[in-house]
């Protein structure tokens, strides 16, 4: 959700007028498109929703706890959670672990160096959950009630940022869905690789705006890079606010319609 422009005299005589970088084009050149849901076809889908993103206790919180703090990042993607539950659409977790032998691949890019570098969500072996329990690969304590429900799909583990290395595509194909409400973190990074891939099998994609967050670092604000991306790719951009009223009112015409 836009927020207002403010207006500062920080220096006398002269007016400075602050925007929010984030607001929405006031004259847009891309079609403005939105996306009408269907239940018995739609999944919310989270990318790692794990403390090593969202928490303060996190590995990349200096990255990124500033762009999760502005947007309200953990509580928007509580509120998804708790919609998509009401409404009982599939949710699926696409979660992000690395193993003792991730650590000894002989190349990366730079943002998986990061990773690799502050030991972001390490698990000491894929076949166990030794010392998995609110350790950074763990999920955030907000949502694990809602995720360890006996009903959520948890999605092997993405490598990098996409789909590709895990079976997210494989999981909604079973589920007969073919829209997606996405979001989590992070949105230049993971998002944005699952929105690409989603859109590119032939999937319509809603991506919550606010229920994802990126990093701030000196060579850029990721969350800048991921919206202007997120408008030309997305069927929808939405608020959480929107997606919220979006799956109550199609649950709303689902009960309608089978009461007829």
């Amino acid at each position: 959700m836009s927020k207002p422009s403010d207006a500062s005299t920080d220096h006398p005589g002269q007016l400075l007028v602050r925007t929010d970088p984030y607001a929405d084009p006031a004259n847009p050149v891309l079609p403005q498109l939105d996306m009408t849901l269907d239940l018995s076809r739609t999944a919310l889908v989270v990318t790692d929703p794990q403390i090593d993103f969202l928490s303060p206790a996190g590995a990349s919180w200096g990255a990124f706890g500033e762009s999760i703090t502005e947007h309200n990042t953990v509580a928007n993607l509580l509120r998804l959670f708790q919609a998509a539950k009401q409404v009982e659409i599939p949710v699926v977790i696409s979660p992000h672990y690395y193993y003792p032998h991730d650590h000894d691949w002989d190349f990366a890019a730079p943002g998986e160096a990061l990773m690799h570098k502050l030991r972001m969500f390490d698990r000491r072996d894929p076949l166990s959950l030794e010392g998995f329990a609110n350790s950074g690969a763990d999920w955030m304590p907000e949502y694990k009630d809602l995720i360890q429900d006996g009903r959520t799909i948890v999605c092997s583990p993405h490598k990098i940022a996409g789909p590709q290395t895990n079976d997210v595509l494989f999981q909604l194909r079973k589920k007969k869905v073919d829209q997606v409400i996405l979001a989590g973190m992070a949105a230049n990074f993971c998002v944005e690789s699952h929105l690409r891939d989603f859109v590119e099998h032939g999937f319509e994609v809603a991506v919550v705006r606010d229920a994802t967050a990126a990093s701030k670092v000196p060579e850029g604000d990721g969350y800048l890079a991921a919206l202007t991306n997120f408008r030309w790719l997305a069927n929808a951009l939405w608020t959480t606010n929107t997606a919220v009223a979006r799956l109550t009112g199609a649950a709303r015409g689902r009960t309608d319609l089978a009461a007829e």
